[in-house]
Parts: structure tokens; sequence; C-alpha cells
């Protein structure tokens, strides 16, 4: 019996005409994202960056080149004000920088430094590591399987084409 299955239990006693059987799959997938987050909030609590300020330094990193605010607003799903936040502390840690394109003088563009990049190569493959060690008890065609059908639930939620 997991964390989910006693809650489900709980909840069976407390209100037994509500079917949780939902929980068995968006429960676990949430208690999962949630403990995945803590451990990486922990390995990140020395380097002095948050979760979500990796997230920007990691879209900028897969981009290979500067990218303007709503190009990572897009591809981290955070508004355009947070966004803007975030870029303000990393630009003050000396992660990233910004720059108005010589070609384009309209607008600013923003890429990471040499710190940055280093702190990207630094912490992503630990959370790559994370996951496959959560994983570990799966076969490679479990973990297959597993990603496949988590992926048609999430182009479900979020049908954006990214």
């Amino acid at each position: 019996m997991d964390y989910i299955d006693r809650v489900r239990v709980q909840w069976a006693e407390v209100l037994p005409d509500v079917d949780t059987s939902p929980a068995d799959v968006g429960a676990r997938v949430r208690r999962i994202a949630a403990l995945l987050e803590a451990a990486m909030a922990d390995d990140l609590a020395a380097s002095g960056v948050s979760r979500a300020e990796v997230d920007v330094l990691t879209a900028l990193r897969r981009a290979g080149r500067p990218l303007r605010a709503g190009e990572i607003t897009t591809m981290t799903g955070s508004p355009g004000a947070s966004i803007t936040k975030r870029l303000d502390r990393l630009a003050g840690a000396g992660l990233v920088e910004r720059a108005v394109p010589e070609r384009d003088r309209r607008g600013v563009v923003v890429a990471l430094t040499p710190a940055g990049e280093d702190l990207v190569d630094d912490v992503f493959p630990r959370q790559v590591e994370r996951e496959r060690a959560a994983t570990a008890d799966l076969s490679a065609a479990e973990r297959a399987e597993l990603g496949r059908l988590l992926a048609v639930v999430l182009r479900g939620l979020d049908p954006r084409d990214y």
C-alpha cells in the first residue's frame, strides 16, 4: 500500500459515495512530481537558484541561441511578469545577460553567460538521474509504455504545439 492507497481508503470512509479511482493516476502523478521537485529544490539550494529560474536557464540552453522574453514565456509556460522577475534575478547573479541584437534593434534578447551554461550543465544531468532512479523498478518497455500513456494524458490537458 502506498501513500495514495492510504488516502483513498481515508476518503472512502469520509465520503463513500465519491469514486476516487482517478487518484490512481492523477494523485500519483502529482505526488511523484512533488517528490522530484522537492529533491531538485534541495539540490539547487547550494546554487542559489530556484526551480523556476532553472526552467529559464534550461530553456535557453536547449534553444542554443539567445531568446526573447516572449519565447521563454512560451517555452516555460510561465507568465510574462514572472519571466521578467526571473530574468532580473538571473542577470543579477551573472547567469544570463541581455542584449539588443544588431540586426533587429526593436527588442532585447537573453543569453546564458558561461556561468549560466555551467550551472545548467551541472544541474540538469542530476535531475535526469533522479528521474531515472524514480523509474528504476520498471523495465525499458514499461518506462516507454508509461511515457506513451502519460503523453496521451498531457496532450489532452495541454494541446499547445510547442
